[in-house]
């Protein structure tokens, strides 16, 4: 098996739409974090395609596709989270981060998409890998994430799309705080 994880750039979005096909994605179009509660209800399936293919040709890519043996796999968002709007609306965020809600150089990685076929081979922690180094190459501080904890309460693979807690861990990250019991918020720190 050959894995390589590329940027989301505009010629990448039909397969970034082939690696969202599982799963919550095709109707969220990896906008729920960009877009408070209000905003993402009055689109439109469509229109949140639109915003989404809009990123593709942004000046930073939204995220990084995984390709496994040529075929799209997975995906990860990746980038400021200033660029999040939902995550500085987010109780769970706003009261356990322990970095200023405005830092622009405090990225998050928030959402992992890996299509069915792909589950169970690790490719959640290449993502995440890459996801890293993404956030380096563009300047990051420190990264953080908001990972689910299925050891503490069961969830379907669907809903891990925030990523788990041991993948995190695994990468380096630390546990910053609890803000529930099977919710973490986690953060590496890049440079000083």
């Amino acid at each position: 098996m050959t894995i390589e994880i590329l940027p989301a750039t505009g010629d990448r979005f039909d397969d970034a739409e082939t690696a969202l096909d599982s799963g919550d994605g095709p109707a969220c179009q990896c906008q729920w974090w960009l877009l408070t509660n209000a905003e993402f209800e009055k689109n439109t399936r469509d229109q949140l395609e639109e915003r989404f293919r809009a990123e593709f040709d942004g000046i930073r890519p939204p995220g990084l596709i995984a390709y496994v043996d040529g075929e799209p796999a997975g995906w990860v968002r990746v980038g400021p989270r200033t660029a999040q709007a939902r995550l500085g609306r987010t109780r769970d965020v706003t009261t356990a981060t322990a970095e200023p809600l405005d830092a622009e150089d405090v990225w998050a990685v928030s959402c992992f998409v890996v299509r069915d076929q792909h589950r169970g081979q690790g490719l959640m922690k290449h993502l995440l890998d890459a996801a890293v180094s993404a956030a380096r190459d563009g300047g990051a501080r420190v990264v953080e994430a908001y990972p689910l904890d299925p050891t503490v309460s069961k969830r379907s693979a669907n809903q891990l799309f925030r990523g788990t807690v041991s993948v995190f861990e695994d990468a380096g990250f630390d546990v910053v705080a609890r803000p529930k019991p099977d919710r973490a918020l986690v953060a590496l720190t890049l440079r000083e």
